[in-house]
């Protein structure tokens, strides 16, 4: 007799699927009930998202995993949004963002780093002296502002220890043919307070928009941060052997500025600002000052020098770049060198005499 003669399929045990037995679908839920806030700050897979008068705990849906959630990101929130010791709600949803603002490790890293979202300002953020200016860090800022649809504005401290305090460091004329607002802070021998006047024009500048404050450690970040919002963010100093800031913020945090009616994104003090997501084509849109000139460049100009049919060689020599215009140059054209792969030697990368 064969075994199989009384065989019958329902007594087949069929063991219970671990992922469950729901029927897959691929209608995702609109969550139209979410209430939307802004994400102040990122720590470890939780979020602080702002609603109206509270500060909510978040974690992000499952769907969202490979999406980055960035300070600044408008988002939806379902579950409990009491903002309650304990309490925990959902972020499932990311609204479109009308700005991004991101930067590489270096100009060659594919690898981009997402900074902050729907930012309308970028404030770069130098000193005077203490750690030293480097005027290649304001440029790749500028480009990376320019490049994102951002406002940038260049904020000068530590100008009370600058020979000249009017135009610290040289650099209020270096970028005199920008049309490029520029902050001069400077601190009271007395007391060590921020110059009203300074706090003054920021709270007007930055006055119902969101800005992102981006600069190298030591710079004095989150001084004017607490000055322009009565927070508390901690304050460091500099170095005294490598002439570097350290470091006192370690993550990005976006804080309401009551007096403004707007907010301020402040950004932990960074080494490099890389540019490898910008193409070479559009570092130029960041050097106002020499962009008429290359009109009479040649078709595809790459503008090394006048030997590859380089117009700005003649712009500048003409003094239409202004006095700085030399300088700047050397700055484009370090840029446009980095971005394909050479390398950017130091005379560039810091304000100085510009060698023949």
């Amino acid at each position: 007799m064969n075994r199989w003669e009384n065989w019958d399929e329902s007594k087949v045990r069929v063991r219970p699927n671990k992922k469950g037995s729901r029927p897959r679908t691929k209608e995702s839920p609109t969550y139209s009930d979410a209430e939307l806030g802004r994400v102040v700050t990122v720590d470890r897979g939780r979020y602080t998202v702002s609603l109206d008068d509270r500060a909510v705990s978040a974690v992000r849906a499952k769907a969202l995993r490979r999406t980055p959630v960035v300070p600044g990101d408008i988002v939806g929130l379902v579950g409990d949004t009491s903002g309650e010791e304990g309490s925990l709600a959902r972020l499932v949803r990311i609204e479109e963002r009308s700005t991004l603002l991101r930067r590489s490790a270096d100009d060659t890293d594919e690898a981009e780093r997402v900074i902050v979202a729907n930012a309308d300002q970028l404030l770069i953020v130098v000193a005077a002296a203490d750690p030293e200016p480097r005027t290649g860090f304001i440029d790749r800022a500028l480009v990376a502002a320019y490049d994102a649809g951002i406002i940038p504005i260049l904020l000068i401290t530590k100008a009370d220890l600058a020979e000249n305090p009017a135009d610290p460091a040289g650099l209020v004329s270096h970028y005199a043919e920008l049309n490029l607002n520029t902050v001069v802070s400077s601190r009271a021998s007395e007391s060590r307070d921020l110059s009203a006047s300074a706090v003054e024009e920021l709270q007007e500048l930055l006055g119902g928009r969101v800005t992102a404050m981006s600069g190298h450690s030591g710079v004095g970040k989150s001084t004017m941060v607490n000055a322009l919002t009565g927070a508390d963010r901690a304050t460091g100093g500099v170095n005294a052997v490598t002439g570097r800031g350290r470091h006192t913020s370690s993550s990005a945090v976006a804080l309401l500025l009551p007096e403004a009616n707007g907010w301020i994104i402040d950004t932990p003090g960074i080494r490099s600002f890389g540019l490898a997501h910008v193409d070479p084509d559009d570092v130029l849109a960041a050097f106002e000052d020499l962009v008429e000139g290359s009109a009479d460049c040649e078709p595809g100009c790459a503008h090394e020098s006048p030997e590859g049919g380089c117009a700005l060689d003649a712009w500048v020599g003409q003094g239409r770049a202004g006095e700085h215009g030399p300088a700047r140059l050397k700055s484009l054209r370090g840029l446009l060198a980095s971005l394909s792969g050479a390398s950017e030697g130091p005379g560039e990368k810091r304000l100085g005499s510009v060698e023949p």
